[in-house]
């Protein structure tokens, strides 16, 4: 089991991890040693709550895919105990993040000074515009 939060907990077998090999750097080591990690977590099929689901469905991360499935690619480090901790632990910052509730916004009223600005910015405007039209000779 998995502490995500208080009372809200993950069991290990809704989390898949599959060790892959690592990108990048490291020469002969990373090309025969498959030290990343790849987790994979369906949002939907999991004993999440219902709200949380929802929540963490809706976040607009790229590791989420259409389907809820959370995918989280660990290769950060050499040690493959090490990466498969820190894509546990980034998930973990994920649901934890959907469940932090969003400040509700307050709407307000632009300033007088602001409205005041914006009319005499439109007035100048307005002048510099109306110098771009024809010349008209007087009568």
């Amino acid at each position: 089991m998995i502490a995500v939060a208080k009372n809200v907990y993950i069991s290990d077998h809704e989390i898949q991890l599959t060790a892959i090999r690592a990108s990048g750097p490291g020469g002969q080591h990373v090309n025969k040693v498959s030290s990343a990690v790849h987790l994979r977590f369906d949002i939907w099929a999991s004993s999440l709550p219902d709200s949380i689901k929802q929540r963490v469905a809706d976040l607009h991360d790229r590791r989420i895919s259409k389907d809820g499935v959370i995918v989280i690619k660990a290769q950060r480090f050499r040690d493959r105990e090490k990466n498969r901790l820190d894509a546990i632990e980034r998930l973990t910052q994920l649901i934890r993040r959907a469940m932090r509730p969003q400040p509700k916004r307050i709407p307000t009223r632009p300033g007088a000074n602001a409205r005041r600005r914006r009319m005499d910015e439109k007035k100048r405007r307005g002048r510099l515009k109306s110098l771009r039209g024809k010349i008209r000779e007087p009568h």
